[in-house]
């Protein structure tokens, strides 16, 4: 199909374009810019993008998808109570069916809010991966693996079928990773086991690591040194790494993490609701570490929204070093676009509007009256915009929302399957 967006302006590596056309043949970009009435008489299908402004679509570099399913079930606790005595429990008792569900739910308030990628860890995870090929959006897949869990070594199997069956599927919308939780659920022989795997079938990592001062404490007891430079002796950065969170790290620790090449997905509104902490997230940029935003799981952040991770990455950092240039508005926005997207592997193609790249595009409505006046377009995307602005969303090429209607889903059936299952989590804790 090819596809073309008129009049929008759009933001680009080269700035803001304004009054042009968005020229798409098949899942990518192949012009930005005026265009003759030749070319738009080719197309399939015109996009009118009179008013709007068009960005590539955010990426949400970690979440638990699924749990959209626990949203608001415990909060206000500490993240190791939270984990153990209220979601453990409750993940016990998840289906195929019910993930299949909470799954569509979440993809249905990444698309309305302009999320076009996410990458995920979590269980039963065929039944996210099939969510995610019905609805029509991009997602890198990890089966969670506890090493301490009866069902580790199952799951470690579980997680390389799963990368035979998904990993370029679906015209390349689906990628899967290895899991591995954390240190503190995966011992050291399960660690190394891991990352035989991964280098012999060729895949990717994605694991939580320094995530609270607890556990940090703890990994120097056990081992002597912290998570990040015990992950390091085990030879899982050997391979190519994604770590959540990275709040509790030192110089050491940012040095192994440059020197391997791993990439930090920064949850800032999750690690403040479980009182985690704050990633020093200039001290990686600085050390030219990838880094990507993500909004964790529902159960811990209670929202999907990259636009508003986006903004609480410009602002929080600000204000906690005092320093008002500490993160900028152009560096917020690549944060949740092209940051995102080389954190979760895509080292070129996608997270920007360029001609080449991947056509995962959203369209934004300036017509509320916190985009009035705009003298700075990209100070308004970072500081101003939300996800109730966006209005058009494709992915690879296809829209999947268009004035605000999703076109991939029914939503009422969602929303009944969801009624269910809350009432179904909602009698467990009685």
């Amino acid at each position: 199909m090819k596809r073309m967006i008129t009049h929008v302006d759009a933001y680009t590596p080269e700035g803001v374009q304004t009054d042009v056309s968005i020229y798409i043949d098949g899942t990518s970009i192949q012009a930005i810019g005026r265009m003759d009435e030749q070319i738009r008489e080719g197309t399939d299908e015109v996009i009118d993008g009179q008013g709007m402004l068009a960005l590539p679509g955010l990426v949400n570099s970690h979440t638990h998808v699924a749990m959209t399913l626990f949203r608001s079930f415990a909060d206000d606790v500490a993240l190791m109570d939270w984990l153990q005595n209220h979601i453990w429990p409750a993940e016990e008792k998840l289906t195929d069916e019910l993930v299949y569900w909470g799954s569509q739910w979440a993809f249905a308030e990444m698309i309305r809010g302009g999320t076009t990628a996410f990458c995920d860890m979590y269980m039963h995870m065929d039944a996210v991966a099939q969510a995610a090929v019905d609805v029509g959006i991009r997602g890198t897949l990890a089966r969670g693996l506890a090493g301490v869990a009866p069902d580790g070594e199952e799951a470690l199997a579980q997680n390389v079928e799963l990368f035979h069956r998904w990993h370029g599927a679906h015209d390349g919308l689906l990628r899967v990773m290895l899991g591995p939780h954390a240190p503190y659920t995966c011992p050291g022989e399960y660690i190394r086991q891991v990352a035989a795997t991964a280098k012999r079938e060729g895949m990717e990592v994605h694991i939580h690591l320094s995530e609270t001062q607890g556990e940090v404490d703890t990994c120097y007891e056990k081992h002597g040194v912290s998570p990040i430079a015990w992950i390091e002796e085990l030879g899982l950065f050997a391979v190519p790494t994604l770590a959540a969170h990275c709040v509790h790290v030192d110089e050491q620790d940012l040095d192994i993490l440059a020197r391997h090449h791993v990439r930090v997905a920064h949850n800032p509104r999750s690690n403040l609701k479980l009182a985690s902490g704050i990633a020093p997230l200039t001290a990686m940029q600085e050390k030219g570490i990838v880094v990507g935003l993500g909004t964790d799981g529902c159960s811990s952040n209670n929202k999907l929204d990259m636009f508003e991770e986006m903004q609480l990455a410009a602002l929080l950092h600000k204000g906690h070093l005092q320093d008002p240039f500490a993160i900028t508005a152009k560096e917020a926005i690549a944060l949740a676009t092209e940051g995102g997207a080389r954190a979760i592997g895509y080292d070129k193609g996608l997270g920007t509007l360029k001609v080449g790249a991947l056509a995962d595009i959203i369209l934004l409505d300036r017509s509320g009256y916190h985009w009035q006046p705009c003298y700075d377009v990209i100070s308004s995307i970072a500081y101003s915009a939300n996800s109730m602005d966006v209005d058009t969303v494709l992915i690879n090429g296809q829209p999947v929302m268009r004035h605000r209607e999703l076109l991939t889903m029914d939503i009422e059936l969602v929303r009944e399957e969801m009624q269910k299952a809350q009432r179904y989590f909602a009698a467990l804790q009685k």
